[in-house]
């Protein structure tokens, strides 16, 4: 089974017992949180879609770390003007637990 879940201004696909890395939200590490968000939840060759969301379904979660993503390097430059302007960038997320989905 699985469910298209939206968070953070993003939608996931996710199954029962994989690992997900989404935009950073506030929980304690260990916490057991409720995505109810569900966009879609399928089966095999069945899936219900929902007008937005399905009625009903929610997909359960546990918070395992916070953490930053790698450095995105940014870079900009003016040809022949002398402008070199550089900075990076590390994006936090939290990495989630995917235990249970339900209809």
């Amino acid at each position: 089974m699985y469910a298209v879940v939206k968070t953070g201004g993003k939608q996931y696909k996710v199954a029962a017992g994989e690992k997900l890395k989404i935009e950073q939200i506030s929980a304690d590490i260990g916490a057991e949180i409720t995505l109810d968000q569900v966009l879609a939840v399928g089966e095999g060759k069945s899936i219900t879609f929902g007008l937005p969301l399905v009625i009903g379904a929610s997909v359960r979660a546990t918070v395992v770390a916070h953490k930053r993503h790698e450095k995105v390097i940014i870079f900009k430059i003016r040809r022949r003007k002398h402008y070199q302007k550089h900075s990076g960038h590390r994006q936090n997320y939290t990495e989630l637990h995917i235990d249970a989905i339900s209809t």
